[in-house]
């Protein structure tokens, strides 16, 4: 519904130099893709996994995201060079005074898939839709709670009115993904299954084929606006995509040397020992770059209502279990870094002077006796009596990606040195989201895409979000939840960026998770009939810009 990568930074420099009448585009916009790039081909498109959904109102996963991203638009959009707001489906937009009404002009003659028109009804229903129970969209709740509600002004002409202040109001706005009324209005059982595997949007893109498993097809939509605006020429240059579902690594660099994949991202062990040989350089490229796009992190959850991670210090002797330098040195060669806590190292968000956990074996076994850890009965197991019963510290991590057991594998070896029992379990993606949403594990491993420049951890951190939301392990600081609801009426950055640094160091502090590693470069593979402007733009690589040499 809303593309979390997106943020309101543009917004808040205007904020802080006082404009708050009108941002409408009144300056001709610059293509930052080529304009005479042709338009054929089809894109052989690695998506990794099958989503679990394609219906954006329910829908979760990164997967989901990234085809949605092509069918389904929002009323503005983010230029990837400048981070500014461009028009999308609305061509104009103000903000009132006060800075709680924000006004959109939608753009003539756009039209759903399926040949309807668009009508501001449409975006009325997309914001009332976050709010309805038949939907399960607790994890878009709090970004949309501060808007008390969507008026339609006129035919052509929404506003959206803010009950209080809050520091992306309008970016979530702007952002909010557009739905067709008659399409996911009251649906029935039989049709809410069916808009599981379908989707309809106004966007470049149609969906023509999925077959669950195998592969999702895009067409290019003829009738798209876009097709006519100047400076969207150059961008959406393929015919169709071909989206496959290849997990493997090792098997998606082989398909994308055969030519039966035209892009894929690279991790930095395939990066370094996987992409030699004679073809590369020639047949196929592999590319290294940085932008300033934000980065993820991966990690270990603990099930925070499990008595065995309820005690800060066992959840510490576990962090300091985890060999990461060793494994950033095997696996990730120097181009990561360990992470510190909730957010990458370099956003503005995250304090320069927290430490990472390193690993630390002799700390751990100190942490562990302090916390009244034993080996009562000698089976090399440690034990403890917890709520009146002696418990095995014995517990199985979930892992969604076969390629990440072999980390998994290091911190095993190491923990049962400790007497710690750890099980790897390989769950495939869709069993794995169920049991994350039925809160049934004791620990995952997974991983947060970099979310948008401004910082808002509610989603993920506040105890609000722990029913529905994305803090499916559980984690409840008090003084972090009344700091994050601080910092979202807060729109003076610089203020907001010290509370958030407090909450950045307080989640550190707690140890809820096992933060991984923080990526230092965006590494990917093309083939060789994949043309583009530039490796990367500011904000991303930008392959939508990219085109199919004839």
């Amino acid at each position: 519904m809303i593309n979390l990568r997106l943020s309101a930074c543009f917004l808040l420099s205007l904020l802080l130099l006082g404009n708050l009448s009108s941002f409408a585009a009144k300056k001709p916009l610059k293509t930052v893709g080529r304009p005479d790039a042709p338009q054929n081909g089809v894109f052989l498109f690695n998506l990794q996994s099958g989503p679990t959904t394609l219906n954006p109102l329910t829908s979760t996963d990164f997967y989901a995201s990234q085809v949605q991203s092509y069918i389904v638009e929002g009323l503005l959009e983010r230029n990837i060079d400048t981070y500014e707001f461009e028009p999308a489906l609305a061509t104009d937009w103000k903000i009132s005074k006060d800075g709680l009404k924000y006004d959109f002009t939608l753009r003539p003659g756009v039209k759903w898939h399926d040949g309807k028109p668009l009508t501001a009804e449409d975006v009325k229903f997309s914001f009332d839709a976050i709010f309805d129970p038949q939907f399960k969209t607790a994890h878009m709740r709090p970004y949309y709670e501060n808007i008390k509600e969507v008026k339609i002004l006129s035919k052509n002409k929404i506003r959206f009115i803010a009950k209080r202040k809050y520091f992306k109001n309008f970016s979530v706005c702007a952002t909010i993904s557009v739905l067709p009324k008659h399409i996911y209005m009251n649906p029935s059982k039989k049709q809410m299954k069916k808009l599981n595997k379908t989707l309809i949007g106004t966007g470049p893109y149609i969906l023509d084929k999925y077959i669950r498993g195998k592969k999702l097809v895009l067409k290019k939509n003829p009738n798209w606006w876009g097709n006519k605006a100047p400076h969207l020429k150059g961008v959406h240059n393929y015919k169709k995509y071909l989206m496959k579902f290849v997990k493997d690594e090792t098997i998606s660099i082989e398909m994308l040397k055969k030519g039966n994949l035209d892009y894929i991202g690279l991790g930095a062990e395939a990066f370094i020992k996987k992409t030699g040989g004679s073809v590369w350089g020639k047949r196929v490229h592999k590319i290294k770059v940085e932008n300033s796009s934000v980065k993820g992190y991966g990690f270990i959850g603990w099930n925070l209502t499990n008595p065995l991670f309820k005690s800060k210090k066992t959840r510490l002797a576990l962090y300091k279990l985890v060999n990461r330098q060793l494994m950033i040195d095997k696996f990730l060669f120097k181009l990561s870094e360990p992470a510190i806590g909730p957010l990458y190292r370099t956003s503005d968000y995250a304090p320069k002077d927290v430490k990472p956990v390193m690993y630390d074996p002799k700390g751990a076994l100190r942490l562990l006796k302090k916390d009244g850890w034993e080996d009562s009965d000698g089976d090399q197991i440690l034990d403890k009596v917890i709520d009146g019963k002696r418990v095995k510290f014995s517990f199985t991590i979930l892992e969604p990606l076969q390629d990440f057991i072999k980390y998994l594998t290091i911190f095993k070896e190491d923990a049962q040195k400790m007497g710690i029992e750890v099980k790897i379990k390989f769950v495939e993606w869709n069993t794995f989201i169920k049991l994350l949403d039925e809160r049934k594990f004791e620990a995952v491993r997974l991983a947060w895409g970099g979310g948008s420049i401004d910082w808002d951890p509610k989603q993920i951190w506040h105890s609000s979000s722990i029913k529905g939301g994305s803090n499916f392990i559980g984690y409840s600081n008090p003084k972090v939840d009344k700091l994050i609801d601080q910092a979202r009426s807060t729109m003076d950055r610089e203020k907001r960026k010290k509370m958030l640094y407090q909450v950045f160091k307080m989640i550190a502090d707690d140890v809820p998770y096992v933060f991984f590693f923080n990526r230092k470069f965006s590494l990917y593979a093309h083939t060789k009939r994949m043309e583009r402007v530039k490796d990367t733009y500011k904000y991303g690589v930008g392959t939508p810009y990219w085109w199919i040499s004839k």
